[in-house]
């Protein structure tokens, strides 16, 4: 018979093998996990250094950057307000704000939240890297010359990611509390679940034990080196974007929030959390991408799994039938814990590895080569009809290894979405773009064109197109 203290030491080796190989693999710096099982922390541990040039280890109280692991809060807030009667998710935001541009009127709460609004990007008025906002020096400025700009796509048509959604959405939540969305957050959220360690700011702000950002470069001063370096990062995030992405906090801090989420303390029904963690539709009435603020939903048969990943270096996962959690922050952008935080859930629960298609995938690829993509995908599914790789995730997965410079193996998974969803014009889209960076462009021409085809809307595509064909 094997005691409980064995079975825990056994999944504590297996979890802190997963980390110790990816932490390699990713080169990652520092580390913080927790773990939450049956409404308590069963795992807090710390890997690794926080500041790398004064040597100081990561520990359980080392602060770290959430990025837009911060619109799982943001959501929260809206839920709150929508629990209260206070905000309707069907109601346009016309109903909440005023002097807004015709065409933005009848865009809803729910499509915010979604991010099928069509709203043009805020970021494209303002540096995240740097804070510079050029000539536009206030909030004031910004948001009138954003209400000029057209919209990217129309609203309720397509997914389209962007800072513009979470912004509004916290214009609406200061006006709705006569309070600003950071005071609202500390008192509904922070105080209530008894949050130590997490708080608004940025590379500016001088924060208690927080880590430092870190990312690999290979050009400096416009000239390329032989080999990439590790570098510090800078963000600035002007303070009235911040529901999109500017809180830092300690993996034990998101647990605790978490089981104070799921144990009623945030919401007062539970039906509340129930409709967050569902999808809202498009105007056809098929499903979102996203549920409501948090943008990894694993709607699968069996340990369905609803989270977030932020700055393409922190992931949150939650499997509420399994009444288990699992938080991985890092100091690394481009380390991409969302590839390998379902491997560490199943080590509590195995069933999850079978159950997560990108995870069984990926062993498999990392394995067998990842030009065998669409060979192993045709086998597998023959002898498991539950393994349904799903299109946005194949796509966001072959994006992350994309930044880390994999366009390979990118590729052959974009080439792999083509070959599950023929259908689909955003895979075309995904493929051309990825054909034309790794010097096809004959191939890549081809599939814009398909994409096109299949959508005569997708602006993006006939702007690439005339690019090629103007230069």
């Amino acid at each position: 018979m094997v005691s409980l203290s064995s079975f825990a030491q056994s999944i504590n080796a297996g979890v802190d093998e997963i980390i110790n190989r990816e932490m390699k693999i990713r080169r990652i710096p520092g580390l913080q996990i927790a773990v939450v099982q049956n409404g308590k922390i069963v795992s807090n541990k710390s890997y690794g250094l926080s500041n790398v040039q004064d040597h100081i280890p990561v520990n359980n109280t080392t602060v770290f950057p959430l990025n837009s692991n911060t619109k799982i809060f943001t959501g929260v807030a809206v839920m709150q307000l929508v629990e209260q009667g206070e905000m309707n998710l069907n109601a346009p935001i016309s109903t909440y704000l005023n002097d807004l541009p015709a065409e933005w009127q009848k865009i809803t709460v729910d499509q915010l939240l979604t991010h099928i609004s069509g709203l043009p990007d805020i970021l494209q008025l303002f540096d995240p890297v740097t804070g510079n906002v050029g000539p536009l020096k206030t909030e004031h400025v910004i948001w009138e010359k954003l209400k000029t700009i057209p919209l990217d796509s129309k609203t309720g048509e397509q997914f389209s990611y962007n800072q513009t959604n979470y912004y509004v959405l916290g214009k609406i939540i200061d006006k709705l509390t006569h309070q600003s969305f950071v005071n609202f957050f500390e008192e509904k959220q922070f105080k209530v679940a008894h949050l130590k360690n997490t708080l608004f700011g940025d590379s500016r702000d001088v924060i208690p034990h927080y880590a430092p950002s870190y990312s690999y470069r290979s050009f400096f001063d416009g000239k390329k080196v032989n080999e990439d370096r590790l570098t510090n990062n800078y963000y600035e995030f002007p303070d009235f974007s911040r529901t999109s992405g500017g809180l830092n906090s300690t993996a034990e801090d998101i647990g605790n929030w978490l089981i104070a989420l799921q144990k009623g303390k945030i919401f007062r029904n539970s039906s509340t959390l129930d409709l967050m963690w569902s999808p809202g539709t498009f105007n056809n009435g098929t499903p979102t991408n996203w549920v409501r603020g948090w943008g990894i939903a694993k709607l699968r048969k069996s340990h369905k799994a609803i989270g977030m990943s932020g700055g393409n270096r922190s992931a949150v996962l939650v499997y509420p039938d399994d009444n288990l959690s699992v938080i991985v922050l890092t100091n690394l952008g481009g380390s991409s814990p969302e590839d390998f935080i379902e491997e560490i859930a199943g080590c509590y629960i195995p069933g999850i590895i079978k159950a997560d298609p990108l995870t069984n995938l990926r062993k498999n690829l990392q394995k067998i080569g990842y030009g065998n993509a669409i060979d192993f995908v045709k086998k597998e599914k023959k002898a498991n009809p539950d393994f349904n790789p799903q299109e946005v995730e194949l796509n966001n997965w072959a994006y992350r290894m994309m930044t880390t410079n994999h366009k390979k193996e990118a590729l052959e998974i974009f080439k792999l979405n083509v070959y599950l969803f023929p259908d689909s014009w955003n895979v075309y889209d995904s493929y051309g773009e990825v054909l034309l960076k790794t010097g096809d462009k004959n191939k890549g021409i081809e599939m814009y064109k398909k994409s096109i085809e299949l959508n005569p809307d997708n602006e993006n595509g006939k702007k690439i197109l005339d690019q090629i064909k103007n230069n």
